[in-house]
């Protein structure tokens, strides 16, 4: 059984003294997470400050993104060399907001993916549609696509090292939620492109977790869907009773609960 992932996404939000306050609050109150795992990805800034916080505890480290390049003239970037020194776990990949309000394209994507691997990071792939791509019936079309170019070219061992997000861009700070059944929908249609990627024994170890709009009130109907490995959250990340309760309802699909 896959183990659940909530993945905090602070997206920029969080000067020193508000990262330490919050990364405090969820260390203190998931100072035993059974049946899920837990990470937190703060702005770049913040990153020394939470690595501190989250000392000892089981909570992982994560970032928001990284370039493909170990250095180099590349200003105002940030290497996954730099992100591993500062205790780095994980980093997110390919988010919407970057797609979009960064142009970030496919091959860029590509080349961070494969960048993070080679310095023992766990990508978290993100690929989701636009509203508009939804309405014209491209939803698989699209994350197909999103993910066959962010994957290409990993050998099976790399592949059950990633982890991937679904979330729709139509429900990422809107207030819309895609239904469990449409998410577990396009779930299993990843699920399918990872076997064919790697075989059915690695796409049944990789991870897809959910992300767009999840909030306590939702995130327990979503833990039910056995095609959903938990969630990559945003705004409700922010406050920490919420993205605590988040986590908790997350590790009930594995029957366990946590202090």
């Amino acid at each position: 059984m896959r183990t659940p992932m909530v993945v905090a996404n602070w997206k920029m939000h969080g000067r020193l003294a508000e990262a330490r306050e919050l990364a405090q609050a969820v260390r203190d109150g998931l100072k035993r997470p059974r049946g899920v795992e837990v990470a937190i990805c703060p702005p770049f800034t913040a990153l020394a400050a939470v690595a501190e916080v989250l000392a000892g505890s089981p909570l992982m480290l994560g970032a928001q993104n990284c370039h493909w390049e170990e250095s180099g003239a590349f200003t105002g970037e940030v290497s996954p060399a730099m992100l591993a020194e500062l205790g780095c776990r994980l980093v997110v990949l390919g988010h919407s907001e970057r797609r979009h309000s960064s142009r970030e394209t496919d091959e860029e994507i590509r080349r961070k993916v494969a960048a993070a691997l080679r310095h023992r990071l766990q990508p978290v792939l993100c690929v989701g549609e636009t509203a508009e791509e939804r309405r014209q019936g491209l939803t698989f079309t699209v994350v197909e696509g999103q993910l066959r170019a962010g994957l290409a070219g990993l050998p099976a061992e790399d592949l059950v090292r990633c982890t991937i997000a679904y979330e729709p861009v139509w429900a990422i700070g809107t207030g819309l939620t895609a239904t469990p059944s449409q998410a577990a929908e396009v779930h299993g249609y990843l699920r399918g492109l990872l076997s064919e990627l790697g075989s059915k024994e690695s796409a049944q170890a990789i991870r897809i977790l959910y992300g767009g709009s999840v909030k306590p009130d939702n995130a327990g109907s979503f833990a039910q869907e056995p095609e959903i490995d938990g969630a990559l959250v945003g705004g409700a990340s922010l406050q920490a009773a919420s993205f605590i309760t988040i986590a908790k309802k997350s590790a009930a699909k594995s029957g366990a609960s946590k202090e």
